[in-house]
Protein backbone atom coordinates (compact mmCIF):
# COMPACT_ATOMS: atom_id res chain seq x y z
CA UNK A 1 0.00 0.00 0.00
CA UNK A 2 1.58 3.94 -1.03
CA UNK A 3 0.30 6.89 1.04
CA UNK A 4 0.62 9.59 -0.85
CA UNK A 5 0.80 11.76 2.55
CA UNK A 6 4.45 10.69 2.83
CA UNK A 7 6.89 13.61 3.12
CA UNK A 8 10.91 13.56 3.39
CA UNK A 9 12.62 16.84 4.73
CA UNK A 10 16.34 17.76 5.83
CA UNK A 11 16.39 16.91 9.35
CA UNK A 12 17.17 20.25 12.03
CA UNK A 13 19.00 20.37 15.13
CA UNK A 14 15.47 20.75 16.38
CA UNK A 15 14.95 17.43 15.71
CA UNK A 16 18.10 15.99 17.42
CA UNK A 17 15.09 14.44 20.77
CA UNK A 18 13.45 13.03 17.52
CA UNK A 19 16.37 11.46 15.76
CA UNK A 20 17.51 9.57 19.10
CA UNK A 21 14.24 8.66 19.68
CA UNK A 22 14.08 6.41 16.38
CA UNK A 23 18.47 5.41 16.72
CA UNK A 24 16.44 3.84 20.17
CA UNK A 25 14.02 2.08 18.64
CA UNK A 26 16.20 0.61 15.43
CA UNK A 27 18.04 0.03 18.55
CA UNK A 28 15.35 -2.21 20.26
CA UNK A 29 14.26 -3.88 17.17
CA UNK A 30 17.94 -5.17 16.38
CA UNK A 31 18.07 -6.21 19.93
CA UNK A 32 21.18 -3.76 20.74
CA UNK A 33 19.63 -1.07 23.13
CA UNK A 34 22.03 -1.61 25.38
CA UNK A 35 24.47 -0.34 22.66
CA UNK A 36 23.15 3.14 22.51
CA UNK A 37 25.35 5.43 24.57
CA UNK A 38 24.37 8.55 21.98
CA UNK A 39 22.50 11.16 24.14
CA UNK A 40 20.85 14.09 22.69
CA UNK A 41 23.75 16.69 22.88
CA UNK A 42 26.13 14.14 21.15
CA UNK A 43 23.58 13.77 18.01
CA UNK A 44 23.00 17.92 18.33
CA UNK A 45 27.15 17.97 17.73
CA UNK A 46 27.74 15.11 15.45
CA UNK A 47 25.08 15.94 13.09
CA UNK A 48 24.54 19.68 13.39
CA UNK A 49 28.01 21.24 15.05
CA UNK A 50 30.19 22.74 12.41
CA UNK A 51 32.18 20.23 10.93
CA UNK A 52 29.68 17.66 10.46
CA UNK A 53 29.83 15.45 7.39
CA UNK A 54 26.82 13.44 8.40
CA UNK A 55 23.14 14.45 7.44
CA UNK A 56 19.60 13.25 8.62
CA UNK A 57 16.00 13.21 7.09
CA UNK A 58 13.18 12.77 8.51
CA UNK A 59 9.97 11.04 7.00
CA UNK A 60 6.52 12.14 7.68
CA UNK A 61 3.24 10.85 7.14
CA UNK A 62 1.14 13.96 6.86
CA UNK A 63 2.58 16.05 9.98
CA UNK A 64 3.86 13.04 11.65
CA UNK A 65 7.42 11.79 12.05
CA UNK A 66 7.84 8.15 11.28
CA UNK A 67 11.29 7.45 10.45
CA UNK A 68 14.30 8.96 9.78
CA UNK A 69 18.03 8.12 7.98
CA UNK A 70 21.58 8.95 8.65
CA UNK A 71 23.95 9.36 5.90
CA UNK A 72 27.23 10.75 4.73
CA UNK A 73 29.57 10.78 1.72
CA UNK A 74 32.46 8.73 1.19
CA UNK A 75 34.85 7.70 -1.36
CA UNK A 76 35.86 5.59 -3.88
CA UNK A 77 39.35 5.44 -4.95
CA UNK A 78 38.71 2.94 -7.49
CA UNK A 79 35.59 4.83 -9.29
CA UNK A 80 37.41 8.47 -8.36
CA UNK A 81 34.13 9.32 -6.66
CA UNK A 82 32.33 9.99 -3.70
CA UNK A 83 30.08 7.80 -2.69
CA UNK A 84 26.97 7.48 -0.26
CA UNK A 85 26.51 5.72 2.64
CA UNK A 86 23.56 5.22 4.41
CA UNK A 87 24.00 4.30 8.59
CA UNK A 88 20.35 4.24 9.34
CA UNK A 89 17.10 4.13 7.56
CA UNK A 90 14.32 3.01 10.19
CA UNK A 91 10.59 3.66 9.73
CA UNK A 92 8.70 2.84 13.13
CA UNK A 93 6.84 -0.67 13.10
CA UNK A 94 2.99 0.87 12.81
CA UNK A 95 4.18 3.17 9.75
CA UNK A 96 5.81 0.01 7.82
CA UNK A 97 4.14 -0.85 4.40
CA UNK A 98 2.81 2.62 3.14
CA UNK A 99 5.80 3.76 1.12
CA UNK A 100 7.89 5.28 3.18
CA UNK A 101 10.96 3.27 3.34
CA UNK A 102 11.11 3.19 -0.37
CA UNK A 103 10.56 7.10 -0.28
CA UNK A 104 13.73 7.72 1.72
CA UNK A 105 16.01 5.37 -0.42
CA UNK A 106 14.61 7.14 -3.55
CA UNK A 107 15.39 10.25 -1.89
CA UNK A 108 18.49 9.00 -1.18
CA UNK A 109 19.25 7.92 -4.54
CA UNK A 110 18.46 11.60 -5.87
CA UNK A 111 21.26 12.91 -3.49
CA UNK A 112 23.66 10.55 -4.09
CA UNK A 113 22.82 11.07 -8.12
CA UNK A 114 22.52 14.94 -7.79
CA UNK A 115 26.38 14.62 -6.24
CA UNK A 116 27.56 12.79 -8.80
CA UNK A 117 27.75 9.76 -6.63
CA UNK A 118 29.66 6.36 -7.92
CA UNK A 119 27.70 4.55 -5.65
CA UNK A 120 25.14 4.33 -2.94
CA UNK A 121 25.50 1.54 -0.24
CA UNK A 122 24.66 0.45 3.39
CA UNK A 123 24.81 -2.64 5.68
CA UNK A 124 22.18 -4.83 6.81
CA UNK A 125 22.12 -7.37 9.27
CA UNK A 126 22.01 -11.34 7.76
CA UNK A 127 18.74 -11.81 10.12
CA UNK A 128 16.90 -9.18 8.81
CA UNK A 129 15.06 -10.83 6.26
CA UNK A 130 12.25 -8.28 5.56
CA UNK A 131 14.86 -5.53 4.58
CA UNK A 132 17.10 -7.62 2.33
CA UNK A 133 13.65 -8.87 0.60
CA UNK A 134 12.52 -4.84 0.68
CA UNK A 135 16.20 -3.66 -1.00
CA UNK A 136 16.87 -6.56 -2.90
CA UNK A 137 12.99 -6.14 -4.49
CA UNK A 138 14.44 -2.50 -5.63
CA UNK A 139 17.87 -3.81 -7.22
CA UNK A 140 20.37 -4.06 -4.52
CA UNK A 141 22.64 -6.57 -4.34
CA UNK A 142 24.57 -7.67 -1.74
CA UNK A 143 28.42 -7.68 -1.32
CA UNK A 144 28.89 -11.21 -0.17
CA UNK A 145 33.04 -10.93 -0.94
CA UNK A 146 33.14 -7.90 1.34
CA UNK A 147 33.51 -9.12 5.42
CA UNK A 148 32.80 -5.82 7.59
CA UNK A 149 35.47 -4.98 10.06
CA UNK A 150 34.89 -2.43 13.57
CA UNK A 151 37.26 -1.05 16.19
CA UNK A 152 35.73 0.15 19.45
CA UNK A 153 36.32 0.75 22.69
CA UNK A 154 39.80 -0.56 24.53
CA UNK A 155 40.44 -2.13 20.51
CA UNK A 156 40.60 1.40 18.85
CA UNK A 157 42.45 3.28 21.55
CA UNK A 158 45.01 0.16 22.13
CA UNK A 159 45.39 1.19 18.25
CA UNK A 160 45.37 4.36 18.37
CA UNK A 161 47.86 4.13 21.42
CA UNK A 162 50.44 1.57 19.80
CA UNK A 163 53.97 2.38 18.25
CA UNK A 164 53.40 2.23 14.34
Amino acid sequence: MSNTNVSIRPATIADSALILHFITELAIYENAEHEVKANISDIETSLFGNGSVTKALICNIDDTPIGYAVYFFNYSTWLGKNGLYLEDLYISPEFRGNGAGKALLTRLAQIAVQNDCGRFEWSVLDWNTPAIAFYEALGAKAKPEWIGYRLTGDALLALANSQA
